[in-house]
């Protein structure tokens, strides 16, 4: 996408003239879109076509960057107090009697923290959202505060920071940055963005880069120093404020933000695990978020959501589906991102226990949630489901492939029929979801994560659950074949492998070779122990966000599962012994 369509006025300023771009319906929220460095606004292009639908959107070059002039000289022009006499230039241009939503990427953000501490600026903003951008006198007490007191891990913290600055202490070099820019750096930049970021081609970055970058430098020479030598002690933000963390930023430590609500009272914090650039490689996420924040300002709510779990930074507004969900450790997982804030589609062949979850889910905090009725193992049914979450909800960015039924007796006792219920649920399910939905995050090309439940059973033999067992194992070595594959589409994929958890699939679980009053019995049996056992399907869901937060590969959820899953390494023999006795049923 790109601003083409997009209206432009002139602003004239301090002896410059900025160029302004504007998109959407003039009498909706005005949403104002700062760039960094060395960036124009056109980094802004696919956020702003996204919340144009929805907001009136402005985005405009800053000083010396783009379309608009520089200032003569350079020296001295780039000053935060000369960028918020910019910013209230364009703000009173495009929404004079109406304060503006601020959003701010790098040094957008690094400018605009100066316009919402600023006294001058009181009335003008309704409310801020920050990515990769920390205010400098911010920035400066961090420093000031960890050497003054200058323990292991603060020094730590200088040092990592201090790494992450490369860059800063070149741009302050004369004439080096120029050279570089107007040269070698210049012409080989949009393909660095492409092979480190991961930013996709398109009209970013413009052709002024070479002289955006160059003028850009002085945006650090005139003020960096300064103000981190002396910081202001009233730089607090009278504005909320919203904060994005890109957990995999090059450039900036999360350890920046440690204090954050010292200077940001209302503070909402988001993260992201993404690189530096999210206004081009996670739009969707990022245009959502501040759609959700600016909405809930305007209401006058102080927060854009009611989640409470300890994972909402990270999984707020985030679309998730969860198979399996009517019941056991898919509902306890649907309940779990529910909490964090996430949307859910909670997906079961049974359409009552589904809608229930749904219905559930939005009263503990999801957004929204829907029920869908599907039985994954038919291949017809989970392609009108993908195609249908796409056109409705969106690309889901986690999908928890959960669904799965049981299924225990020798392997002589076992029937074709009996083999074929078991893959088509345990293994096809697993199967469908994951070529189905991981194309949609892959061609999206903005991340996402696959959880497949899989199974302690997975790596420990049984001769009661030959079948079982091998849909489990066959769920573990795809999950391992899906994540080396699609880790460069920055799509991760986890395998959850529970032991005995207390869910209701004991009770539903088919037992080959006898009969239906002798499987009634083994049933009860099996419900019966696994009720003592008494692991709760809440701390497999928990398991599974903190597998997703972390990007692990495999997860031995219960005591059982550990141990069976170290032993496979360890002691092979050992479990291939265990594996001949025959179960207490």
């Amino acid at each position: 996408m790109s601003l083409r369509g997009a209206r432009e006025r002139r602003v004239r300023t301090g002896g410059v003239e900025l160029c302004v771009a504007e998109l959407g319906d003039t009498s909706r929220p005005t949403v104002v879109l700062v760039h960094g460095y060395p960036d124009s606004k056109e980094v802004w292009s696919e956020v702003a076509a996204r919340l144009a639908d929805r907001f009136h959107v402005v985005v405009y070059d800053v000083r010396g960057h783009g379309r608009s002039t520089a200032p003569r000289p350079l020296r001295g022009g780039f000053t935060l107090e000369k960028l918020t006499d910019d910013f209230l230039a364009v703000a009173d241009a495009v929404s004079p009697g109406r304060p503006v939503h601020l959003v701010g990427h790098d040094w957008g953000s690094v400018q605009a923290w100066e316009f919402v501490t600023v006294k001058r600026t009181e009335g003008r903003i309704a409310s801020f959202t920050s990515m990769s951008g920390p205010s400098l006198d911010h920035f400066g007490h961090w420093i000031n505060s960890r050497l003054r007191r200058p323990t292991p891990r603060r020094v730590g913290q200088l040092l990592g920071q201090g790494a992450k600055s490369w860059y800063v202490y070149l741009l302050h070099t004369p004439a080096l940055p120029e050279l570089a820019w107007r040269g070698p750096l210049g012409r080989h930049w949009p393909k660095i963005l492409q092979r480190v970021e991961k930013v996709p081609a398109g009209d970013y970055p413009t052709s002024s880069l070479p002289s955006d970058a160059a003028h850009g430098a002085w945006l650090y020479r005139d003020n960096v120093r300064a103000r981190l030598r002396r910081p202001r002690a009233d730089a607090y933000a009278h504005v909320p404020v919203q904060l994005v963390t890109p957990l995999e930023d090059a450039f900036l430590s999360e350890r920046l933000y440690d204090e954050l609500e010292t200077w940001a009272p209302r503070l909402v914090r988001r993260t992201l695990p993404a690189k530096h650039w999210i206004p081009r490689t996670r739009p969707d996420q990022v245009s959502g978020w501040i759609a959700e924040f600016v909405t809930s300002v305007e209401s006058g709510r102080p927060k854009p959501a009611t989640a409470t779990g300890k994972y909402a930074e990270r999984f707020g507004g985030q679309l998730v589906l969860v198979t399996g969900a009517g019941s056991g450790i898919g509902r306890a997982t649907a309940f779990a991102f529910a909490e964090a804030g996430a949307r859910v589609v909670a997906v079961d062949r049974d359409a009552e226990s589904a809608a229930r979850t749904a219905e559930l889910s939005r009263l503990v905090g999801a957004p929204e949630a829907w029920a869908e009725t599907v039985d994954v193992s038919d291949e017809q049914a989970m392609e009108k489901l993908a195609a249908k979450v796409a056109a409705e909800y969106g690309v889901v960015d986690v999908l928890v492939n959960n669904a799965g039924i049981g299924l225990s007796g020798s392997f002589l006792d076992t029937t074709a029929e009996d083999w074929r219920k078991v893959l088509d649920v345990n293994l096809w399910g697993v199967i469908h979801g994951c070529r189905l939905f991981g194309r949609q995050m892959a061609e999206r090309g903005q991340g996402g994560h696959i959880v497949n439940t899989a199974s302690a059973a997975a790596f420990q033999p049984s001769r009661a659950l030959p079948a079982y067992s091998t849909s489990k194992a066959a769920v573990l070595m795809l999950s391992e074949c899906l994540r080396a594959e699609l880790a460069g589409r920055g799509i991760g994929v986890t395998a959850i492998c529970p032991g005995i958890v207390n869910t209701g699939i004991t009770s539903t679980a088919r037992f080959a070779g006898v009969d239906a009053e002798e499987e009634k019995r083994r049933q009860k049996r099996s419900a019966r122990l696994y009720g003592l056992r008494n692991y709760p399907p809440e701390k497999v869901a928990d398991a599974i966000l903190r597998a997703v937060v972390r990007d692990d590969a495999v997860v031995a959820v219960t005591p059982e599962a550990r141990g069976a899953r170290l032993l496979s390494r360890l002691m092979p023999g050992a479990l291939r012994a265990l594996a001949r006795l025959d179960p207490p049923l």
